[in-house]
């Protein structure tokens, strides 16, 4: 992508690029994944495109037009990479000809640099938190709830003898299965645990077994789905002979020696599995406790924060705030009005979510500042740090590559700065340990 500056306006600047053909494709495929994705499309079926899957599952006959302008948007961040920019928000391109895939397009971004702001004073804040506690009994939660994962089923021995099986009564069943005089290995057993009118078989099975006794046989016949050589959809007609062997229960094992050595043979027995468990929790617990920490300090930090922001940044911010509140909640399955009216209704929402994007924008300001006050610059082991602290899970570097990739690298190093500047503001923090009985409230992302 090729990039120049063409207009300064205070702190305002306009690049003008030029997207080759690969970029701009790549950016419109991109874009399509991400609206596949949000929309719950199943996979394009195989030799199919995301535009013919989302026409034959969407009704969409035009996908372009519809992921043209984040295809585009997704853009404007890379020219601002390129020219090493830091914006107050995610700038958006605007179009100098027509956006196609496998041709250039030229467009400008308008850029708001992020304004470097002052604090009232630089010396060490001043924190009370409580003392960092492991709660032993979190190992316990960890085991039951892997007996619970483990658990298998045994013969009932309690069943009375004239039970009946009905719907979610786990059974032990023995099956002879034919269509015609073929045998059907797949559905053939001599010794399988179902559950009954759960739906994992056809109707006629399930309406056939409800009702039979333990040392009942049955013969029936039952259809089923199926498909020819042709793949093909038919009907199956299914002979069936079935014998209720047992009723069957839930048995969750209990974790001891024996379990883990069976189970899980890397551990010697139940205490070495114990105490693993408990270094990698305690090393979570830390880590959250740090971030924690680091809250605190940083909230406190913002208090000296002087200056005012611009209004665009506090829409902005509101408006990323309230996409991933959207996201979360669809993924809950509740509504927005349903949250909104859980928090106190729509004018106390709409206050508490100005106070929390206030206290978000000068905590990362305030943090900004201290870095450029104690003189601070950040390495490749920063950026990692900065990785890991936002995804423990992903490798940091391919992190690093991706934000290259996408012209995020402005964000990723503000929040490596940023980390970098509070990490330095805990160390020099004057801390006082409060009651041991009081625990922090949950923490909350570093600024």
């Amino acid at each position: 992508m090729k990039v120049k500056q063409i207009k300064k306006d205070g702190n305002k600047i306009t690049l003008e690029a030029v997207a080759t053909p690969q970029e701009t494709s790549n950016a419109l495929y991109a874009a399509k994944m991400a609206f596949a994705q949000s929309m719950g499309m199943k996979p394009p079926a195989k030799g199919q495109t995301i535009d013919q899957a989302a026409e034959e599952q969407m009704g969409i006959k035009n996908l372009d037009s519809i992921v043209e302008a984040s295809a585009m948007d997704a853009l404007a961040p890379v020219a601002v990479d390129k020219k090493g920019l830091t914006p107050s928000y995610p700038p958006s391109a605007q179009a100098k000809t027509p956006f196609k895939p496998n041709a250039e397009f030229r467009f400008e971004v308008e850029v708001e640099l992020k304004p470097e702001y002052e604090l009232t004073s630089y010396e060490p804040v001043h924190i009370k938190v409580p003392p960092f506690q492991m709660d032993e009994s979190v190992v316990d939660r960890q085991l039951a709830e892997m007996s619970e994962r483990y658990k298998s089923y045994v013969d009932d021995t309690d069943a009375p003898a004239d039970r009946v099986v009905q719907k979610g009564d786990h059974i032990k069943l023995a099956m002879e299965a034919k269509e015609g005089d073929k045998e059907l290995k797949g559905l053939s057993t001599t010794g399988r645990t179902y559950t009954a009118g759960e739906g994992f078989m056809p109707e006629g099975f399930e309406n056939a077994v409800l009702g039979m006794k333990v040392g009942e046989t049955k013969e029936f016949s039952f259809e089923g789905p199926d498909f020819d050589e042709d793949m093909n959809e038919r009907t199956q007609v299914v002979d069936a002979k079935v014998t209720i062997l047992s009723f069957m229960k839930e048995e969750a094992p209990e974790i001891d020696d024996a379990w883990v050595k069976a189970n899980m043979p890397m551990y010697k027995g139940i205490d070495e599995l114990r105490r693993d468990m408990g270094s990698g929790l305690e090393r979570q617990a830390r880590a959250e406790y740090d971030s924690y920490v680091r809250q605190m300090a940083a909230a406190e930090l913002a208090t000296r924060f002087e200056g005012k922001i611009a209004d665009e940044v506090y829409e902005h911010m509101r408006d990323q705030m309230v996409a991933n509140i959207r996201m979360d909640l669809k993924q809950q399955g509740m509504t927005w009005d349903q949250f909104v009216e859980q928090n106190g209704g729509e004018q106390q929402f709409g206050m508490m979510l100005m106070l929390q994007v206030r206290q978000m924008l000068t905590q990362g300001f305030a943090l900004d500042a201290y870095f450029r006050h104690e003189g601070m610059s950040i390495t490749e082991e920063d950026l990692i740090e900065a990785c890991r602290a936002m995804n423990p899970q992903m490798n940091p570097q391919q992190m690093i590559k991706q934000a290259e990739t996408a012209g995020h690298m402005f964000a990723l190093r503000e929040s490596a700065e940023r980390l970098k500047a509070n990490n330095d503001l805990v160390a020099k923090a004057e801390i006082e340990v409060t009651n041991p009985a009081a625990t922090p409230s949950e923490p909350k992302a570093d600024a």
